[in-house]
């Protein structure tokens, strides 16, 4: 199963940054390139020079497929497909993203969402997504925000989970941001 997150950086103050990722997968695509790690100069308005080529980006993008990965959807939300990017819009506001940053994961998403008749979404914990995909940046962060959904298509609404519970985000000093989300073909319970 695939994965697709963004990292964005956002330091107090221009500063070389090196950033790792020890996944628990196979890295199939990184832009710019990963190699042995992403070796930038981040800015505080959340630019990212690429010291290897010198080039401008807005983050940095990785995708890596997994087929142990599971998650918990007894916990999450249904939601009707013309909603999601309402939806979307209110929770991922709520979780920290900025404007910016939700526009930017909805516009990826919400294509593969919008004409699915609802939509079952749950955002990783930390056991389902974090620890399985670790994150080493240098200097080290004041502050992390990783979200990750992961939603399945339903034909109705006829399932019923547990409203999952999401708690909000401070940006403090360095700040570290990362969206990313799969779908999933089958649903899996624990």
């Amino acid at each position: 199963m695939e994965l697709k997150p963004v990292i964005y950086l956002y330091p107090e103050q221009k500063q070389n940054t090196m950033v790792g990722l020890d996944y628990n997968g196979t890295l199939t695509v990184s832009y710019p390139e990963y190699g042995n790690g992403w070796q930038v100069i981040a800015h505080p308005d959340g630019t990212i020079i690429n010291t290897k080529d010198g080039k401008e980006y807005s983050y940095l993008f990785w995708e890596g497929m997994s087929a142990d990965a599971s998650y918990d959807l007894s916990a999450g939300f249904i939601v009707p497909g013309w909603q999601t990017a309402e939806f979307l819009q209110d929770k991922l506001s709520k979780l920290g993203l900025t404007p910016k940053e939700y526009n930017e994961f909805i516009v990826y998403w919400l294509p593969r969402m919008k004409d699915n008749n609802f939509n079952l979404i749950h955002f990783a914990t930390k056991e389902e997504y974090d620890d399985r995909a670790v994150l080493s940046i240098t200097p080290k962060p004041d502050s992390i925000l990783r979200v990750f959904m992961v939603f399945q298509s339903l034909e109705d609404d006829r399932m019923t989970v547990e409203p999952q519970e999401l708690k909000s985000f401070e940006r403090k000093g360095f700040a570290v941001v990362e969206w990313g989300g799969r779908g999933l073909d089958r649903i899996f319970f624990h």
